[in-house]
């Protein structure tokens, strides 16, 4: 159980993390909401009170979402300066934001009810390099271009789900449609992906809480988790909701394991590869509902064939390193990860390892 310095830290700590990805603004603002805080607000007191690992519950992200929101809605101009690059003392920062969670407490408390939808379609770009590492080892069982039906837990607004819409250059690599309005091409490093052709069938998803791109309030919130400090983020997202609200992706709403357990059950096509895939979602989800997947994976891929093959593709933060990790795993086969490589949380750049 968190005590109230735990969950202090876990504000420094997202701090910590969000300064080795760049992302200076938003590294202030934790650190000032970690001085900030206190027993005088509602907001406050729930965050020192935290009962969970904080961490692991997303609680830094969680306020910080709502102050960015509060900044965006044009309704707190005290909070200007610190959003827009032009206030760096950290006693005035704090200060300012102490003055903030008093005045606007009802808006930010109830930011903390649930986990954040962080939705970033240049991870698309992560999951696709997982997928032409598969299709490199399906092509011997189903030929080329192998053929996929995508299965995502955590889809959030869909944005991944629309994988086989953009147009990706991963080390040279390119894929995707030529005329696709969004381009993902994250900085390489190291030597390329697999150039291998492949074919999306099929993409659909799950998640919890999906956020309904319809409704502007709900496209708002997911904004709101699209830190400032990157504004390449903020046109994609802004190009992505119009393409979701064209035509969008097939998400429906439910439990993670519920939802993959009846997806395996249900017959796959000879000559198609079946991939569970999903990015920063697997801290969010029960240790039950986790071992729940494993099984669920364990179990499919022991009846998978070489025409009927069954990929997993995680890209998952490890904590303790401060990273984020690129791991597949693959039946028929011993199903263990193989790692090939990390990558910025908003897949700003890719590093290749794998040999």
């Amino acid at each position: 159980m968190a005590d109230e310095s735990t969950n202090r830290e876990a504000l420094r700590w997202q701090a910590a993390f969000c300064a080795q990805s760049g992302m200076t603004i938003i590294t202030r603002i934790c650190t000032g909401l970690a001085d900030a805080i206190d027993h005088t607000t509602r907001t406050g007191a729930r965050v020192l009170n935290w009962p969970g690992d904080p961490i692991a519950d997303a609680l830094p992200l969680r306020l910080v979402g709502g102050v960015h929101a509060l900044y965006r809605s044009g309704t707190a101009p005290a909070l200007s300066p610190l959003f827009e690059d032009r206030e760096h003392d950290p006693a005035v920062i704090a200060a300012t934001l102490r003055a903030i969670l008093i005045a606007h407490d009802a808006y930010l408390t109830p930011w903390l009810d649930g986990p954040p939808q962080t939705n970033e379609a240049a991870r698309s770009g992560v999951l696709m390099s997982g997928l032409l590492a598969l299709a490199d080892r399906f092509r011997v069982g189903l030929g080329t271009p192998v053929r996929f039906e995508l299965l995502e837990i955590g889809s959030s607004a869909g944005l991944n789900l629309m994988i086989d819409r953009y147009r990706f250059d991963l080390g040279g690599v390119t894929i995707g449609p030529a005329d696709a309005p969004i381009r993902i091409t994250p900085e390489w490093r190291g030597s390329p992906p697999p150039d291998v052709p492949l074919a999306i069938q099929s993409v659909r998803g799950v998640d919890i809480a999906p956020i309904d791109l319809s409704s502007d309030a709900a496209a708002e919130r997911l904004m709101a988790y699209v830190w400032i400090d990157q504004h390449d983020r903020l046109e994609r997202a802004t190009q992505a909701i119009a393409m979701a609200r064209a035509d969008p992706p097939r998400l429906d709403q439910g439990d993670a394991a519920d939802w993959i357990e009846a997806r395996l059950a249900e017959p796959q096509p000879d000559g198609t590869a079946r991939v569970l895939m999903h990015s920063i979602v697997w801290q969010y989800l029960p240790p039950e509902g986790q071992a729940r997947i494993e099984t669920a994976m364990a179990a499919a891929g022991a009846t998978a064939t070489p025409d009927r093959p069954l990929g997993w593709i995680a890209y998952e933060a490890d904590r303790a390193l401060k990273t984020h990790r690129l791991t597949i795993r693959s039946w028929p086969g011993d199903g263990v990860a193989e790692d090939l490589g990390g990558a910025h949380p908003h897949a700003a750049w890719i590093r290749w390892e794998r040999g």
